[in-house]
């Protein structure tokens, strides 16, 4: 196939840089080693596969992931578009049904007429043009291959861990009340309080929990980001209070009070008969998760429809070895995206993708790059990991501060960061044009 690139790996990033790609013209071979080789973290067979949460965060133009959304919907996202198309109630979040996400991706790729899917684990990196997103759960064969092309550079990896999810019937609304935070938004998720004496039996058998062995690590490190519930307990009592079990905003209407403490539970398809345990990702055993989950008053019975797992997150250090374009700098010929570059998130991960298929695309059309700026989400991101300044390297979210300053003053946190939304919305605008 002439300018045919080749993207391993069907994740977010891999599906939204081939659909990006296919869109442009260019013809695609978008390689996936399920079903013939699963990851310690992945349960379907299909693309674009949400392993953790089930959300893709605040929509908010004051939060610099709904920021991130909003340029990556005006520039085509497929990600953002099937997310949009799929959306399950989440308050002020954008979340949703994760099996019908995943069937849609995979069904718009295959059916695509540039894109060429085969199946079956990569070991070797192909010749020509190539994209590697193959994400956190690289294959060892492939992880190996990879690194050969850093001979003074080592791999980074940390520990990432995913939340349990129980059915709704299982969970006592007797003990339990619908509520957002503040009463912000829709009533989208279930609240379970604790009191002073239930939370500090639950976080006193937290610490001293069973946690399951892990296999294929060489280093014990903890992304902040995605810490498990049983080590956010062990770094003091009242820890997880001014984290996930956060009560505040959340008045319980039969006691007319805010509790000691609440767990969030949020929707995780469209039928509402499954939710997820937010801020719970936890490597506990599974027998250990039975025991001190249903400690929480209204998760005395709960049905758990997946236990939580603990995997490892592999990326690359791209400050040293990336371009802007998500390029290796020794080797224009391939390019990375996703979690594997460092980006943090599935919103992220799929902004690396869709920037690395249209900066590709331009390039193989012999027309200029589009050279996002730092005054836009998606430029900013992409130049923090192309940073070569950057001394400790660690996975990274989109957020306000690696975005460019207005220059100018505005009062109130909120709207600064409302304003810069809309001059990053207004580059974007100018962008979307020479899309069609």
């Amino acid at each position: 196939m002439s300018n045919c690139v080749k993207i391993i790996g069907a994740g977010l990033a891999g599906c939204e840089a081939a659909w990006q790609l296919a869109q442009q013209g260019i013809n695609v071979e978008l390689f996936e080693m399920k079903p013939d080789k699963m990851s310690p973290a992945h349960v379907s067979n299909g693309f674009a596969e949400l392993v953790c949460s089930n959300s893709l965060r605040s929509s908010d133009l004051s939060n610099a992931v709904g920021l991130l959304k909003e340029e990556m919907r005006r520039l085509g996202s497929l990600i953002i578009k099937v997310a949009d198309e799929t959306k399950i109630p989440a308050g002020g979040a954008l979340a949703v049904d994760r099996e019908r996400f995943s069937e849609r991706v995979t069904s718009l790729l295959e059916n695509h007429p540039l894109v060429s899917v085969k199946s079956g684990e990569v070991t070797d990196i192909p010749d020509g043009r190539v994209v590697i997103a193959t994400g956190p759960l690289t294959s060892d064969a492939f992880a190996l291959k990879i690194a050969e092309l850093f001979a003074d550079t080592n791999f980074l990896s940390f520990f990432d861990a995913a939340a349990p999810i129980v059915t709704y019937d299982s969970i006592d609304m007797n003990n339990a009340y619908l509520a957002s935070r503040y009463d912000k938004g829709d009533a989208d998720y279930i609240n379970c309080p604790m009191d002073l004496e239930q939370y500090t039996a639950f976080t006193s058998e937290l610490t001293r929990a069973d946690t399951a062995e892990i296999h294929g690590f060489e280093k014990s490190m903890i992304f902040e980001g995605c810490m498990p519930i049983e080590i956010m307990a062990g770094r003091g009592v009242d820890t997880m209070r001014f984290g996930p079990l956060k009560p505040v905003g959340l008045r319980d209407p039969k006691t007319g009070k805010v509790p000691h403490a609440v767990i969030q539970l949020r929707r995780d398809n469209a039928e509402g008969t499954l939710y997820n345990l937010v801020g719970f990702q936890t490597h506990l055993k599974f027998s250990e998760q039975k025991r001190i989950f249903s400690m929480i008053p209204a998760l005395k019975n709960a049905e758990f429809a997946r236990y939580g797992v603990m995997h490892r997150n592999t990326y690359i250090n791209s400050p040293k070895l990336l371009d802007r374009y998500y390029r290796l700098k020794s080797d224009p010929r391939i390019s990375f995206a996703g979690q594997i570059t460092g980006v943090e998130g599935y919103v992220e991960s799929a902004s690396s993708g869709l920037l690395a298929g249209l900066e590709l695309s331009r390039e193989l059309q012999g027309e200029p790059h589009y050279d996002f700026p730092r005054e836009t989400a998606i430029g900013a991101l992409t130049l923090y990991i192309s940073g070569g300044s950057v001394s400790d390297f660690q996975p990274m979210n989109i957020n306000f501060g690696l975005i460019e300053p207005l220059g100018y003053r505005i009062k109130g946190k909120r709207e600064k960061n409302q304003a810069i939304s809309a001059r990053a919305l207004d580059v974007i605008n100018g962008k979307v044009g020479t899309l069609q």
